[in-house]
């Protein structure tokens, strides 16, 4: 025994080598696979923490938008102008709707709403989870829909903008207010521009809910307010507008026009009285609206705005000295400018006369002379104070400008017609703002549609006017256009009480296609009054007239038969409302 135990002993200790090794190499195995189950441990729960949190979270917790309430929009006297009206959608669960109880709900949809039945019946056979029956519709509908207790049938508050009528069923100022869809975006003028200031900040309610579907209130930080949108104070008149959308839609029907459009400013600060298109739309149906009708002719388009530019030209040239109201130049009818032989409007030699007898007859050959007495250089840097070389940055939606070219790529012939108007591209807003600094004492007002936005002034009001010419020069220019009136081509904008106190200038350009002009115009006029205190600036302006007769007098699609008129029928609609008496001298 003892020689088997001392001899088994050393063979023993032999044999444990291995197993030790085996021992070790579990060992190992164990933590290899316990470092995996840890690595994957801390992939899951430091990882992608955040992502399964969130998953958790989301099978029981619920959130429900609360929306903020859009602002509403006033005219200058505080009258809304668009108001916010909840009205109603149906919607059906068809997988809740039970097959007897299909045709009953599908008969009252239709009774009540006007839906198709069989259309509601397939909806209701489609086992679908959610289909919309019909959008925004009245409270008397939702409250008999809510009286018939049809099963799997909902009904979903919204809200709508309401905008005031208008003329020939479009709505007030629909141009320029524009609209909002129904996904609560404004869509053109206004509403667009001022989308963030007007929609707000919706809210929401944050809970949780149990396996049992009962709600778990977690303190307040689960429930956030909406900041409901900022009104709106508009420099628009409502009564002004309604009036120059009548006598808009009256004159271009008589002129037989493609369409017309009227803008208004006040002379001190800029702010837009009147904005009317015609034709136009309803913006309470927009749904059902040709698109092309969205778009203004005022701010979203342009024009070559003929004559009128002679305000700008003589003003400039007055301004740097070159010229004088009084001073003779002697008008042949014509000039040669670039190997261009180019004409006054009746072709006629006037002789010898005064700028302002140029002004009152709207003659070309004097407006070209003027520009080259002040020099190429002079009448640009003109064109650029005047506003008209870059966009007014009206707050309106899709303002489009043409820019002219940089004052060294202009030929000489470009610059002879841009002295009239012919060849170079404006907006309205800006043709307006142009003339309005005469009217406001040689200083450019920035032209602007809100006034304030919730109870703060539009930041534009607070900025210094600048001085585009001298408050002397200025005076000369209305001097100038007064004389348009009573003795030229303005006469038949003369208000009553006001013909010799009101200031204006008649416009004529011809509609380029395709690179070549055309016998179509642009007939337009622009003037203010008193003149020498103005309490307006307006201009009209008339696209395509085609005035009886015109074939055989082409003239009579001139601003002065087919703009003027309507500029008149206006200005003393003003004159009535505002109590405008005329300037004692």
């Amino acid at each position: 025994m003892q020689t088997g135990l001392r001899f088994g002993a050393p063979q023993r200790g032999h044999k444990s080598l291995p197993g030790r090794w085996r021992v070790l190499a579990l060992v190992l195995v164990a933590a290899l696979l316990a470092g995996l189950v840890w690595t994957r441990l801390a992939y899951w729960q430091v990882v992608r923490h955040v992502d399964l949190a969130a998953s958790a979270q989301a099978q029981y917790r619920e959130v429900v938008e609360l929306p903020a309430l859009r602002g509403a929009i006033f005219d200058r006297n505080l009258k809304q102008l668009v108001v916010n009206t909840t009205v109603y959608s149906a919607f059906v669960s068809p997988d809740q709707v039970p097959d007897n109880q299909r045709a009953r709900v599908a008969l009252a949809l239709a009774t009540v709403l006007g839906a198709d039945a069989p259309k509601v019946n397939e909806i209701l056979a489609s086992g679908k989870k959610f289909s919309y029956i019909a959008r925004r519709f009245s409270k008397a509908k939702a409250d008999q829909l809510r009286s018939m207790v049809l099963p799997g049938v909902g009904l979903e508050e919204e809200q709508q903008r309401a905008y005031l009528p208008g003329i020939a069923g479009s709505s007030l100022a629909a141009n320029l207010l524009g609209f909002v869809n129904y996904d609560g975006q404004g869509q053109y003028g206004v509403e667009a521009h001022y989308q963030t200031q007007l929609a707000g900040t919706p809210g929401y309610i944050s809970s949780y809910r149990d396996l049992a579907n009962r709600e778990i209130v977690l303190g307040s930080h689960t429930h956030q307010d909406p900041i409901n949108g900022s009104d709106l104070v508009l420099s628009l008149d409502s009564n002004i507008q309604y009036a120059a959308e009548q006598a808009l839609a009256d004159g271009v029907k008589k002129a037989n026009a493609e369409s017309g459009s009227v803008l208004i400013m006040d002379p001190a600060t800029g702010g837009i009285i009147a904005w009317a298109d015609y034709p136009s739309y309803n913006a309470n149906d927009f749904i059902h609206t040709d698109p092309a009708h969205f778009l203004d002719n005022i701010s979203s388009s342009v024009y070559e705005p003929g004559s009128v530019m002679k305000v700008v030209t003589l003003s400039g040239a007055i301004n740097a000295g070159a010229i004088t109201p009084d001073m003779v130049i002697n008008d042949p009818g014509f000039v040669y400018v670039g190997g261009y032989r180019i004409y006054d409007w009746d072709r006629r030699n006037h002789g010898n006369i005064t700028y302002t007898y140029v002004l009152e007859h709207s003659l070309n050959v004097g407006a070209m002379k003027a520009m080259q007495a002040e020099g190429h250089a002079n009448f640009y840097s003109y064109l650029q104070a005047f506003g008209l070389t870059k966009a007014s940055g009206i707050d309106v939606a899709a303002e489009d400008t043409i820019p002219p070219p940089a004052a060294a790529k202009m030929a000489d012939a470009q610059y002879a017609t841009t002295a009239f108007g012919q060849g170079v591209d404006t907006n309205m807003v800006q043709m307006l703002a142009a003339i309005n600094v005469v009217a406001n004492g040689g200083k450019y007002a920035p032209p602007h549609v809100v006034e304030r936005i919730g109870n703060n002034l539009n930041p534009v009001l607070l900025q210094p006017q600048r001085q585009v010419i001298s408050p002397a020069t200025a005076l000369q220019m209305t001097q100038m256009m007064e004389q348009v009136v009573q003795h030229g081509s303005g006469w038949m904008s003369r208000v009553r009480g006001f013909e010799l106190d009101q200031a204006g200038k008649t416009g004529t350009s011809q509609i380029p296609v395709n690179g070549k002009y055309t016998l179509d115009v642009w007939a337009s006029y622009v003037g203010f009054l008193p003149a020498l205190h103005p309490k307006f600036t307006m201009i009209v302006v008339m696209r395509k007239p085609h005035y009886p007769g015109y074939q055989q007098d082409w003239t009579l699609n001139d601003g002065y038969i087919t703009a003027a008129p309507v500029w008149q029928k206006i200005a003393q609609q003003i004159v009535v409302d505002w109590r405008i008496t005329p300037d004692t001298r």
